[in-house]
């Protein structure tokens, strides 16, 4: 399958590296330029190409850019054809985003993006670690598989993506339409708490919209004053317990 994928931080370039390696053609684009993409690519079958090329001759697109640049990336995908997949990995972190009034007010995250980008979205990868993504994925049948959730309004675009979610080593769970998506936004039960696809389940059942904000605050500025290490097992021991 042909991938773009725009975004080079921790979760871009892991899936550029393992959907490569798993036989994809994979273009990775970040906003500095190709050749500021040396040390990912080099010794790969990545091509780094730029945000322009990335979107061109592809299946699937990958946008995994901070969330609050998301609108950036409209003129960019202004012409790639109606039947590209589309995906979202980004999350909405105020602290670092600051605050967009929509999203505040209840307005699920990628419901946001995909307005902003004007076409629609498959909301995937956005609730695991980089090092959750880069080291724990496992084969199919696995008794240690972990699972992620996924949401989308097209049933062909998720499908397509729940095939790359298990090549990347990971069950896809269907969270429901791209509406229902802020069932595994930061703060809430499902979101980085590593879990196989009935524990999946069960947290985005148990998600509480009203609580997540608060709890998505309160676990980053636990991260940011060092109580918690920034180390994966810590990190997911805290959104279990806080995530409540």
């Amino acid at each position: 399958m042909k991938i773009g994928i725009i975004g080079a931080g921790n979760i871009g370039a892991t899936l550029a590296r393992i959907l490569a390696d798993a036989g994809h053609s994979v273009k990775l684009a970040n906003s500095k330029g190709p050749e500021t993409l040396r040390d990912i690519v080099d010794g790969t079958a990545i091509a780094a190409v730029t945000r322009d090329e990335a979107v061109k001759d592809v299946e699937v697109i990958i946008l995994s850019v901070p969330f609050a640049r998301n609108p950036e990336l409209a003129p960019v995908l202004a012409d790639v054809p109606a039947g590209v997949v589309v995906v979202d990995t980004s999350n909405y972190y105020p602290m670092r985003d600051d605050r967009i009034a929509e999203v505040e007010e209840g307005k699920p995250e990628t419901v946001w993006s995909s307005e902003q980008i004007g076409r629609p979205l498959v909301k995937a990868w956005n609730a695991l670690l980089s090092s959750t993504l880069s080291d724990g994925g496992s084969e199919i049948g696995s008794a240690s598989r972990l699972a992620i959730p996924i949401a989308g309004d097209d049933i062909a675009a998720k499908s397509v993506v729940s095939g790359l979610v298990s090549e990347t080593g990971f069950d896809a769970v269907d969270a429901g339409p791209l509406s229902d998506s802020w069932r595994f936004q930061p703060g809430t039960p499902a979101y980085c708490t590593e879990l196989d696809a009935a524990g999946v389940a069960t947290a985005l059942s148990s998600a509480d919209r009203t609580r997540a904000p608060r709890n998505r605050d309160v676990i980053m500025q636990a991260i940011i004053e060092g109580s918690v290490p920034f180390e994966r097992e810590a990190m997911v021991a805290s959104n279990r317990k806080m995530s409540i």
